[in-house]
């Protein structure tokens, strides 16, 4: 008896990460997220996040797709097509443009200097196995509905329409999309376009929620240390949803301090106000900063000396001279 119990306890133990903590980068989230997450799901009914294919794990997150599991076909890309890769549902494009770091550098800006972008990087909810071709080829497209698209990868029912740059998911994962989608925006509070809103308000109604989904939610509320509350139904989008934001104050890790950093320097309201931007937290100065003129009013934080900026978790703009 004291066996079959030990037994049972190291299970769970096995599949409940409730004493992780959230991954600090994208390469430590994809060990987490087979570790964690789908640890038991390269064999199971609900297959990675575009065909539905199996896989068999390779190396510390990889993983090689059973073409045969999902009538698998290549469209181009034989090679791609054979392994699995970890696709960002809300592409890394879509939430770093909305990063004043993307426009200081790109991602490999955002990655070493934007610790609310390494966040969304590394946020689990985001991130699903998925076959390598077609996540190459969905890109940083948009979702849509790719109907005058002919099948292109075999059985696998994913779309994508390269001329119009939209991709459409099967309809298996098209709930699980569009609330990830919903939990992205609302937590990193990102600007969605009116026909996006659209789109995904219908696919949340068309296809809800599923027992995978709701056990893949509970995985990884224990290593986030919070659920999707699109899934638990706690927060529903509608058209004109303003979004919480809570993912840009909580507690994201501060960046180690720059080495040499000069001391602040004080500025009086005579000389300019300092800007600082509220959604990135990114401050400019009035003189030597080319995007002081930039921040859009609604984001407009105005501070009296660097020293009030950098107090209140502000950070002087990359591309301040």
């Amino acid at each position: 008896m004291k066996l079959l119990l030990y037994v049972l306890l190291l299970s769970i133990s096995v599949i409940n990460p409730a004493f992780s903590s959230p991954p600090s980068n994208f390469s430590e989230a994809k060990v987490i997220a087979k570790q964690k997450v789908y640890l038991d799901q390269a064999n199971s009914a609900q297959g990675d996040l575009y065909c539905g294919c199996k896989w068999t794990w390779v190396g510390k997150s990889g993983g090689r797709i059973d073409a045969a599991s999902c009538g698998l076909q290549a469209r181009k890309q034989e090679n791609r097509s054979d392994r699995t890769e970890w696709e960002h549902i809300v592409p890394a494009w879509t939430f770093g443009h909305q990063r004043q770091c993307w426009q200081n550098g790109g991602r490999e800006h955002c990655v070493s200097d934007d610790p609310v972008f390494q966040a969304m990087e590394a946020d689990l909810f985001n991130l699903y196995p998925s076959v390598g071709e077609v996540n190459g080829d969905r890109s940083n497209f948009n979702y849509g509905m790719a109907s005058g698209v002919a099948p292109q990868y075999g059985q696998c029912k994913t779309k994508v329409d390269f001329e119009q740059r939209e991709a459409e998911p099967r309809d298996e994962v098209k709930g699980l999309v569009a609330r990830t989608t919903f939990y992205m925006f609302d937590r990193y509070n990102l600007t969605m376009s009116r026909q996006q809103q659209q789109l995904f308000m219908a696919w949340d109604r068309q296809f809800p929620v599923t027992p995978w989904e709701k056990e893949r939610n509970v995985r990884i509320a224990a290593i986030m240390g919070h659920p999707n509350p699109f899934v638990t139904n706690d927060r529903t989008w509608t058209q004109g949803y303003k979004t919480v934001g809570d993912g840009v104050v909580s507690s994201i890790p501060d960046r180690a301090s720059p080495p040499a950093a000069q001391p602040p320097v004080t500025r009086s309201a005579s000389t300019g106000a300092i800007i600082g931007n509220r959604n990135s937290h990114v401050y400019h100065l009035p003189h030597g900063c080319p995007s002081y003129d930039k921040v859009a009013a609604k984001n407009r934080m105005s501070f009296q000396s660097e020293s009030e900026a950098l107090a209140a978790g502000y950070q002087r703009a990359g591309n301040c001279k």
